[in-house]
C-alpha cells in the first residue's frame, strides 16, 4: 500500500473505532497506532488511554485525541527507566500539539467542542474527525522517520 493510502487507512480506522463506539478518542488513537506498528505492546495498552477522553476524565482540558496521540508517540520515542530522553519525543509531541492547534485554534476539549451540545451527533462527528486527524498525522510522521518506517508493514 502506498504511503498516502496507508495514512488515510489509519485515519479511517481510528475514526471508525470512535464512530462505532468501541473506543473513545484517546483509546482509538493508541489502539490504531499500536496496530500500525505491528502490535509492539499488548492490546491491553489501550487501557492506559481510558482516562483521557473528554479532556482528561471529562474535565474538558487537553483534547483526549491529542493525549492519546502523545501516548502513541511514546510507544515509539519513549524511554525506559535509566535511559536518556529521546529528543524526538519532545519534538514530535510539540509537533502534534502545534498541528492540531493550527487547524482547530486550540487543543482544549471544552474549546474544541464549545459550539456543540455534548450529546449531539454533530459533536461526536467533530471529535471523530479530530481523532482521525491525530492518528493520520502520527502515521505520516512515523512513515517519514526511516528507522520507524522500515518497521511498518505497508499493508
Amino acid at each position: 500500500m502506498e504511503k498516502k493510502a496507508l495514512i488515510e487507512s489509519v485515519r479511517r480506522k481510528a475514526e471508525d473505532y470512535y464512530e462505532r463506539g468501541e473506543l473513545f478518542c484517546s483509546e482509538a488513537v493508541v489502539n490504531t497506532i499500536n496496530e500500525l506498528l505491528g502490535w509492539p505492546f499488548p492490546e491491553e495498552v489501550v487501557k492506559m488511554a481510558s482516562g483521557f477522553p473528554v479532556g482528561l476524565g471529562r474535565s474538558g482540558c487537553l483534547c483526549g485525541a491529542v493525549s492519546g496521540g502523545t501516548m502513541a508517540l511514546g510507544m515509539v520515542y519513549g524511554r525506559k527507566p535509566g535511559e536518556p530522553m529521546n529528543e524526538k519525543m519532545f519534538q514530535m509531541s510539540a509537533g502534534l500539539h502545534d498541528h492540531i492547534k493550527g487547524i482547530y485554534k486550540s487543543t482544549c476539549c471544552r474549546v474544541l467542542t464549545r459550539n456543540y451540545e455534548f450529546s449531539s451527533p454533530e459533536r461526536k462527528a467533530h471529535c471523530v474527525k479530530i481523532t482521525g486527524e491525530v492518528a493520520a498525522w502520527i502515521a505520516e510522521k512515523l512513515l517519514e522517520d526511516p528507522d520507524i518506517a522500515a518497521r511498518i508493514k505497508m499493508r
